[in-house]
Order: C-alpha cells, then sequence, then structure tokens
C-alpha cells in the first residue's frame, strides 16, 4: 500500500529523492537514444540533462550517507501517494521529439515540487540547503526543457523539421493515400455497378455503404499486420491501420452518399462530380508529399479512375 508523503521520514524523503533522480536520469537517456538518429541535437541535450541528474543523485547520496549510513532503502514513486505514474519510454513507438519535450518539462515541474514540499519535512541545515540549491536547479530545468527548441540553431531546426516531415509521410500520409486511393477506386466498380444494375438509388446507396466499410476494415487490418514499425520507422500498427482503414471508407463513402438522392440521374451526375473531386485530392496529395508531378499524379490517377469506374457501369449495365 502507498504511503502519504507527510508520513515519509526525513530518511525516507531522502532516499527517495536518489531513486527519483536515477529514474529521471534513466528517461532523459532512453530520450536521446530514441532521438540520437533523427534529432542529433535534441539528443544530446537530453544527454546533459542525464548528466546532471546523475550528479544530482551522488549529492543525494553523499549527504544521505552522512547522516544515515551506507544502506539506502528502496523507496520508489509508485510507494507514495501523489505522484503521477510515468510510462516507460520504450513503450513509445515512435516517440515524438514534442513530446519528449512536454515531458521533460513536466518531470522537471514534478520534481522541483517535490523538492519544495520535502523542504517543510526536513530539519537538518545541510539536507534543507541541498534541497533548495536543487529546487533552484531544477527550475532552471524547466525553462530548459521548455526553450529546447529555442536553443536549436537555424539549420538544426530545419533538420529537425524536414525529419519531423518524412516521419509525418512515412507514418500519416503514405497509409492515408494508400486508403484514400484504394477506397476512392476500388468501390467505384461496385457503387456503379449496382447503380446501372438497378437504377434504384437506395440500392446503389446500400451496396456503396457496405463496400466502402468493408475495403475499411479489410485494409486497416492488412496495414495493421503488415509490420509492427520497430525497423521500418512507419509508426505504431494500430495507428497507421487506423488511418488507412478510415481513409479507404471515406474515400468510398464520398462518391456513395449523392445516391441518398432519390433520382437516379441527379443522384449519379453528384457522384461523378464527387469522384471527379477526389481523384483531384488524391492527385494533389501525392504532389505535395511524395513529390511527384502534378499532371504525372493526375493522369496515373484518372485513368485508373476511369477504367474501374467504366468497368462498372459494363458490368452494370449487361
Amino acid at each position: 500500500m502507498a504511503k502519504n508523503f507527510k508520513d515519509l521520514t526525513e530518511k525516507e524523503i531522502l532516499a527517495l529523492a536518489i531513486s527519483l533522480e536515477e529514474e529521471d536520469g534513466r528517461i532523459y537517456g532512453d530520450f536521446a537514444e530514441a532521438l540520437r538518429a533523427g534529432y542529433p541535437a535534441t539528443a544530446q541535450m537530453f544527454e546533459e540533462m542525464q548528466a546532471e541528474e546523475s550528479q544530482h543523485r551522488a549529492w543525494l547520496i553523499e549527504t544521505y550517507r552522512q547522516r544515515f549510513g551506507e544502506h539506502i532503502p528502496l523507496v520508489r514513486r509508485q510507494d507514495v501517494k501523489g505522484f503521477v505514474e510515468r510510462r516507460p519510454v520504450w513503450l513509445y513507438k515512435p516517440l515524438g521529439v514534442k513530446a519528449a519535450r512536454r515531458a521533460a518539462a513536466t518531470m522537471e515541474s514534478e520534481t522541483r515540487q517535490f523538492y519544495e514540499r520535502a523542504i517543510t519535512k526536513v530539519s537538518d541545515a545541510s539536507v534543507r540547503k541541498l534541497l533548495g540549491d536543487l529546487v533552484e536547479i531544477e527550475q532552471r530545468h524547466i525553462a530548459t526543457a521548455g526553450a529546447m527548441e529555442e536553443r536549436l540553431t537555424a539549420d538544426t531546426k530545419q533538420q529537425e523539421e524536414d525529419v519531423a516531415r518524412r516521419l509525418f509521410v512515412l507514418q500519416i500520409v503514405q497509409p492515408g493515400l494508400a486508403g484514400l486511393m484504394d477506397g476512392s477506386v476500388s468501390t467505384l466498380a461496385p457503387v456503379f455497378a449496382a447503380a446501372f444494375a438497378t437504377r434504384n438509388s437506395w440500392d446503389a446507396f446500400l451496396v456503396g455503404v457496405a463496400a466502402s466499410v468493408g475495403a475499411g476494415i479489410s485494409m486497416g487490418f492488412a496495414e495493421a499486420l503488415s509490420d509492427d514499425g520497430s525497423l521500418t520507422g512507419r509508426g505504431h500498427p494500430w495507428v497507421r491501420g487506423a488511418v488507412c482503414g478510415l481513409m479507404t471508407t471515406a474515400g468510398g463513402i464520398g462518391h456513395t452518399l449523392p445516391y441518398l438522392i432519390p433520382d437516379f440521374r441527379v443522384a449519379t451526375s453528384v457522384a461523378v462530380g464527387i469522384v471527379a473531386i477526389e481523384l483531384a485530392i488524391i492527385s494533389w496529395v501525392r504532389h505535395r508529399y511524395m513529390d511527384t508531378p502534378f499532371l504525372g499524379a493526375a493522369m496515373q490517377v484518372i485513368v485508373g479512375g476511369v477504367l474501374v469506374f467504366l468497368t462498372g457501369i459494363l458490368i452494370g449495365s449487361a
């Protein structure tokens, strides 16, 4: 059972402080290791913070030995009520640089508050002085963590922005684009085949919804199970799967919704117009994020879309 902070002895407070500094140092080390490849400058800052946490721990251990001897009991944050649980860094796949910076600022703020409360619980002058010094240091660390981005040079910022953009494309844009293309193109045939076969808007709408949702589920699972992202850097599999699945469904639903219009001819005309908009959006995304010439991307998408569209009409009219 966790213990209330007010019930801790001076010995337990020092032991807890030692444990906190060790944990924070290891977390900063994990941040540095996770960000080293893509954000070397920020990783270096976290290494410096790790070294400082190690120094703080050494001061605390020396003070503890002078007061209570060699044995330091294991008192952890989860043993004391009021501390926020910290999720292990290795569970973040992938770790975003902005998330790491925010986490660091939060950690330093929490540690400062701990030392401020700890001062009121100890009576020894040397311990109070050390804790007071640590409060000031942690306050500087909060400012450092919050201003990490400001400390970077213009070239380094540009490099980090380029890395962030590549990760965004790899983890969000690519699965989303794959889903949008599949949903927009693959559902054309069943939707328009049903429309021209039945000449009934409601029947076409039901087929379109079924095709869109079914394709979304299929593509979502296929993307999520393709790899876990640990080696490719493509991000968390279920996030990719969700993005891909939702965009697949959205791509099919777009030209399905017009069939809520009772008049078959009007509904089909609106659906064709929406298909043109969908193909234009896909072409723009490929041009914007995949560095594909817009006309080339448009031709590739339009040719494929038109072929599937005509296939649906021919089958539905047979």
